[in-house]
């Protein structure tokens, strides 16, 4: 079976960059990971573009990224567009992995570049808005936010600012596993404070600074459970990967203590399953799939990254990926054993809250983390020995559960 491996990543700086464009941001991690693989942009055989704000946002309904690899430097060359709501950069990964893997080419580009922050707010959250049945907006809304009866919410925890519909969802989902599994307010804000502290050592992340859990606790509310700092920002940012089978490695000189093998690549969708059946989630599925795949298990796991739009994300899949069992994501965080130098360190990047979620580039940015954390590069918030990481990506909302989850195992 044909072998793949990323043999460069990079990424930008996520945050807000109201001077920069779209395609400047593309152009950074393109260069980046072409240096970071010892290549040229004519070693490259096919590429995948992931965005979403480029329509809505820029105008480019159409072939965004013909546009943008136009002015970085890629033509000539098979050029897809890759859409699947958060999930979209590791779509994009997963695509350049299947056309190695079919021989298409022995070297592929996947990059994915958001421009979030514009001056129309209203505008940016918009986005939100399209990630599921938009024919069946109010039904999906009113099915979605009645996961969360049971609970009232205490007095003062409901922010008087508009905020995206889909907080209001993550708030039903983390009332529902509270009521369900006993998950508590404050192991949600555990994570929440424990990536925020992972972030600090990261360069590229969005937000640096510390939090305790009671400053998670007492800071603005958004709804409840879920405060400001649990909560993913508008970002932007750009982030590239470079793969290539054992010919390609070999035809642009790469170092192979570098490169970083793709044990699995695993792409789901949602399922008509029962909130009672949280073992037929569309990232359990997906994860069992990939360790298959992979030959390991959770129990192989050295560290991983996970998407917490807002924190809650990070309980759920830590017990999808098979860490802890259902309704053990709260207490196993709490206790510390998500956490930097803790059992199985999960988002030592500082998570999507934290570092970021420019959404195209959200998953190839969680990529770069765990390439760069089993190559032994990252630093103070280096896993020590790392050997085998795992990611995990969802992107909009169907059913009960993301629309779309990538799964990705990679190995030293």
């Amino acid at each position: 079976m044909t072998q793949v491996y990323v043999a460069g990543i990079a990424m930008t700086v996520f945050g807000r960059h109201p001077e920069r464009s779209i395609d400047d941001l593309a152009g950074e991690a393109l260069q980046g990971a072409l240096k970071d693989a010892g290549c040229k942009v004519d070693d490259i055989g096919i590429a995948f573009y992931s965005g979403m704000t480029n329509g809505p946002l820029q105008g480019q309904i159409s072939i965004p990224g013909q546009v943008v690899f136009s002015k970085i430097g890629i033509e000539g060359i098979p050029i897809y567009n890759v859409e699947n709501a958060c999930a979209s950069g590791s779509s994009g990964f997963n695509l350049a992995v299947q056309s190695l893997k079919a021989g298409t080419t022995d070297v592929a580009l996947a990059l994915g570049s958001e421009k979030m922050n514009i001056p129309d707010k209203v505008k940016a959250f918009a986005i939100f808005e399209g990630g599921w049945d938009v024919s069946r907006a109010e039904e999906n809304y009113a099915t979605l936010v009645k996961m969360g009866e049971g609970i009232v919410p205490p007095p003062g925890s409901e922010s008087d600012r508009p905020y995206s519909k889909f907080m209001a969802i993550y708030a039903a989902m983390c009332r529902w596993h509270m009521k369900t599994f006993g998950t508590t307010q404050r192991q949600i804000a555990a994570v929440c404070a424990k990536n925020h502290q992972h972030s600090v050592h990261n360069p590229f992340s969005q937000f640096r600074k510390p939090f305790t859990i009671d400053e998670v606790l007492a800071a603005p509310p958004i709804t409840y459970p879920i405060t400001l700092p649990m909560c993913a920002p508008l970002s932007d940012g750009a982030a590239a990967a470079i793969l290539c089978t054992e010919e390609g490695l070999k035809r642009i000189g790469a170092d192979p203590k570098r490169c970083i093998r793709v044990a699995a690549s695993v792409i789901g969708s949602f399922t008509h399953r029962g909130l009672d059946e949280p073992q037929k989630s569309a990232g359990r599925l997906a994860a069992l799939k990939a360790y298959e795949i992979a030959g390991l298990g959770p129990e192989d796991m050295d560290v991983a990254e996970v998407h917490d739009a807002s924190a809650m994300g990070e309980i759920i899949q830590s017990e999808n990926l098979g860490f802890v069992p259902f309704g053990g994501g709260g207490p196993a965080a709490e206790r510390g054993e998500f956490t930097l130098g803790g059992r199985i360190p999960i988002n030592p990047s500082g998570g999507l809250e934290s570092k970021g979620h420019p959404l195209g580039a959200t998953g190839i940015g969680q990529l770069y983390e765990l390439v760069t954390q089993l190559r032994g590069e990252a630093g103070e918030r280096q896993v020590a020995g790392a050997r085998h990481a795992i990611q995990e990506n969802g992107g909009g909302l169907q059913g009960i559960e993301e629309a779309a989850v990538a799964i990705h195992i990679l190995a030293r």
